[in-house]
Order: structure tokens, then sequence, then C-alpha cells
């Protein structure tokens, strides 16, 4: 069904990690809106950083919450348990109904510090300076290293593919049209083409003021459709007004890049929505 994608919102935070919400307001909110399908994705428990992902006990909250909320909207919305998963992440992906494979983090070589790529710019900066000599490309080389190894596991679902742009809007730390940054993200994508993974156009970037464009982008787009590709439009909403930002727009582009297709997941799986 034509614009189906409208309908289907997949990757979403709620309070129990790093978003604005309760479970059970982004429900009401997404019923509202009239939503078919609404998939919650808690950052997984990851031991070195308990400041945006889920401890274990709010991950059993999480879960119990969620179960609650699948009765309650049984005759009205399909409501799923999933899991934003990390490649560090000590979490089973396999206890959820689906699961977005995501990378946050690189592992510095030199201190063993785990450093969040894509919030604070002195996060970052100090990877590039005291783990990789000054060299912001071989950061990012290492984070699609690590996107590939995610890639790898088969997630439902390959998450916001090139992150490691979202704090780089103004070419702070690197070219994102340099031949060693375009050849480590087309190595990954080759990775995640090989596991048939589905990569999300994901819209949080522009939303939350960090990027003009989406995760991935357009070059890497026009790179995925080559090697025949699939993509599910997301929000990685962090709060109700986040729902479905975007979506109208990230199809219009995906069409412009020459994509005639969608997936939309639901219950039951991936189906197709043409564009």
């Amino acid at each position: 069904m034509a614009d189906q994608y409208l309908k289907s919102s997949v990757h979403v935070h709620s309070k129990l990690c790093d978003g604005k919400n309760t479970l059970e307001e982004l429900a009401v909110a997404a019923w509202k809106d009239g939503l078919q399908t609404l998939g919650f994705t808690g950052h997984s428990h990851t031991a070195h950083d308990l400041e945006y992902c889920m401890t274990q006990s709010r991950t059993a909250l999480y879960k119990a919450q969620i179960e609650k909320l699948k009765e309650r909207y049984a005759d009205k919305m399909d409501i799923l348990c999933g899991l934003e998963w990390d490649l560090y992440s000590d979490d089973d992906p396999a206890d959820y109904d689906y699961w977005i494979g995501s990378c946050h983090y690189v592992q510095g070589p030199k201190t063993g510090k785990y450093y969040e790529i894509d919030w604070r710019k002195e996060d970052l900066r100090a990877c590039i300076d005291d783990d990789f000599d000054g060299d912001a490309l071989a950061v990012a080389e290492e984070y699609f290293a690590n996107v590939a190894k995610v890639a790898e596991k088969k997630p439902t679902i390959l998450g916001h593919f090139d992150l490691i742009k979202k704090i780089n809007g103004s070419g702070e730390f690197f070219d994102e049209s340099d031949p060693r940054y375009l050849a480590a993200a087309k190595a990954a994508l080759m990775t995640a083409a090989r596991n048939r993974c589905v990569l999300e156009v994901n819209t949080s970037g522009v939303y939350r003021g960090f990027r003009k464009d989406y995760f991935p982008s357009d070059e890497l787009l026009k790179e995925w459709l080559i090697l025949s590709g699939n993509v599910v439009i997301t929000a990685d909403a962090h709060e109700v007004k986040a729902l479905t930002f975007g979506f109208a727009d990230a199809a219009a582009k995906l069409k412009a890049l020459g994509y005639t297709k969608v997936q939309v997941l639901g219950k039951d799986g991936f189906t197709v929505c043409p564009l």
C-alpha cells in the first residue's frame, strides 16, 4: 500500500534510556497520530555507558511495561518490543521482537577508552588526539569497521549507518568526501549487502539540529541502491513530536535517488511499500 511507511515508527526511545517521554506517552501519541505499528528500541545495556543506555533493572522494567502496552493496544495498534543493540552491549538481541544494530562508540587502541562519537565534541576530539595521533579519518575508518562487525551479526535493521558524521556538520573534524572516508564507508556497505541488511534512513540528525541531511548521506544511498540494498525510514525519535518526523521528505529523497520501494516493519516482519 502506498504511503504505508507513514504508519510505522520503529526506532523510538523513552525515558528508560535517553528519551523525553514515557513508553505510555509515546504509545498514546502514536495511536492518536494513526500509526499502525510502534516499535520501541531502548538503548541496550552497555557496561561502560549507563548515562544514555538502559541499566539491567530498567531493561526488565522496559520489557514488562511494553508487554502491558501490547495488551492494552491489541485491537488498536501493534506494539513491538525492540532493542537498539550496540557492538559493545552485553544484552542478547534474540530476546526481543526485533533489533537495530548500531555503533555509538570507538574504543581507543592506546588508552582502551570508549569514546562516544555522536554527542559531545570534546569526546570526539579526545578520541582523535589521544588515541589516533590527530588522524580524524583513522577514527572514521575504525567506526565503519565497527559498523561492518554489526552488519555481520545480521540485525533486523542496520542503524544510522554514518552516525560518525553527526557532529561534523561543518566539516570540523574530517572531510566527508575524502577518499579514505568514502572507502571505509563503502567497504562497510559491502559487508551490509553481503549480509542482506536493511538500512535505515534516519531523520533524527535533522530533527535535533545537528545536520541538514539524513543518515546515510545521498552518496552512500546511491551506492546502496547499486548494491540492490533495502531501506526502511525511521525517526530515531526521542520524544512524541518526532515519531514520524521527515518521513514524507525522506521518501521523496529516496524516490529522487532512484529508489522504487521502502521496507515497512510490522508484527509479521517487513512488507514492501512502493514509492
